[in-house]
């Protein structure tokens, strides 16, 4: 009970029953002692009581250990924690999830000693070179419950689990991937009730905009139905994303974002969907839709838009004089850093303004550098950390 706040936090048994919770009183208004409550997530994942333990207990050893990713300046996943722990035994069950702390995992091990052999080997070590620091302690968990195999867990016991929830409403399903990708909650402004999928955007630069750019820049918080230009108000838009919950993070993270020399006003439309027509872009069957795959990860790395841009689908054998000769024309590049990671090429290039950056994404993204198709998101780190030598 939060009694200052006239609040209380209630953990259900699993994330079905939560979800199922919060949908029942979606179509019903609860009450108690005759008052109106209202019912959302907690960006709390778990509850813990005042004689509990943490759930890292120290030295202890235990098969289960809990890791903390310090200076994450690259994605972690479950398959990049499981090539740096396997080596030491058996792994059976991986969670990630996002605390106070930062990111953090819990591994289970199928014995105790394999967990201790890990922890001795790879307590303050980088995953990847000056980066990526891991802070390794005992949990206090008897066993891990997985229950969906997907970029931010997996039980490597048992392969058949879903990758996702099936059977629910497609607005409770991307409200679970979302706060599955927030660490458990919804990230601070986002309601996840919202139903109105179209998106009224203004003050545009009418001379420089266009329905592929407005796609790239909203591309990032959601699956793009269709976008419409208004001739009659040529600074107005309007952009159908795939839901209401998608809808709600583009309001929320492109709202006053600086494109083209104007500040976008960005606001839910009056209309609940656009008519098809001559004078609208299809986008609903497009392979550049970043959420057909991997949606939790793509909701996991929605922010506003920021001086950084991270590059990713480049070719083997780029250069970092090519992609600052690609992106040079929308402003001054601050640093830049190719790297690989899976074997694949990535950059990160920081530009002076976010403004700089959004017009670099808007222009750039989905086009060619060396033969290869790029995708540009906003990158939420500070800074570009150079290897150690």
């Amino acid at each position: 009970m939060l009694r200052a706040k006239n609040q209380a936090l209630l953990q259900m048994q699993d994330v079905p029953s939560a979800i199922n919770a919060l949908q029942f009183y979606t179509n019903v208004q609860p009450a108690i002692r005759g008052r109106n409550v209202y019912v959302q997530f907690s960006s709390h994942q778990e509850l813990t009581t005042m004689d509990q333990n943490a759930q890292g207990r120290g030295d202890e050893p235990n098969r289960i250990l809990l890791v903390t990713i310090h200076h994450m300046l690259y994605p972690i996943t479950v398959e990049v924690l499981h090539q740096v722990f396997s080596p030491h035994g058996y792994v059976e069950k991986i969670v990630t999830f996002q605390k106070s702390a930062g990111f953090q995992a819990l591994i289970q091990y199928q014995g105790r000693q394999s967990a201790v052999s890990a922890r001795t080997s790879l307590q303050g070590r980088n995953i990847y070179d000056g980066c990526c620091q891991l802070d390794i302690q005992f949990s206090n968990l008897d066993e891990l419950q997985v229950h969906y195999n997907n970029d931010r867990s997996r039980d490597f016991t048992n392969p058949n689990l879903p990758t996702e929830q099936k059977g629910r409403s497609s607005q409770m399903a991307n409200a679970a991937a979302i706060a599955a990708a927030f660490g458990g909650g919804l990230p601070p402004g986002i309601s996840g009730t919202n139903d109105r999928c179209t998106v009224l955007v203004s003050n545009l630069n009418p001379d420089k905009i266009d329905e592929d750019k407005l796609f790239n820049l909203f591309s990032l918080y959601g699956n793009i139905v269709r976008i419409k230009l208004l001739r009659n108000k040529p600074d107005h838009a309007l952009v159908q994303m795939g839901d209401g919950f998608q809808a709600e993070l583009a309001v929320h993270f492109l709202k006053g974002a600086m494109l083209f020399g104007k500040r976008l006003e960005v606001n839910f439309s009056k209309h609940p969907n656009i008519t098809q027509g001559a004078d609208t872009h299809e986008y609903v069957n497009s392979n550049l839709n970043r959420f057909n795959r991997n949606a939790a990860k793509n909701y996991r790395y929605c922010c506003s838009p920021t001086k950084m841009v991270h590059l990713s689908s480049l070719p083997q054998d780029v250069a970092e004089e090519e992609i600052v000769n690609h992106l040079a024309e929308h402003g001054a590049i601050v640093n830049t850093k190719l790297f690989e990671m899976n074997g694949k090429k990535q950059a990160l290039v920081m530009f002076e303004t976010e403004e700089q950056a959004t017009e670099a994404l808007v222009c750039k993204h989905a086009t060619s550098i060396g033969g290869s198709i790029i995708r540009i998101s906003f990158s939420q780190l500070q800074t570009i950390r150079e290897n150690s030598q």
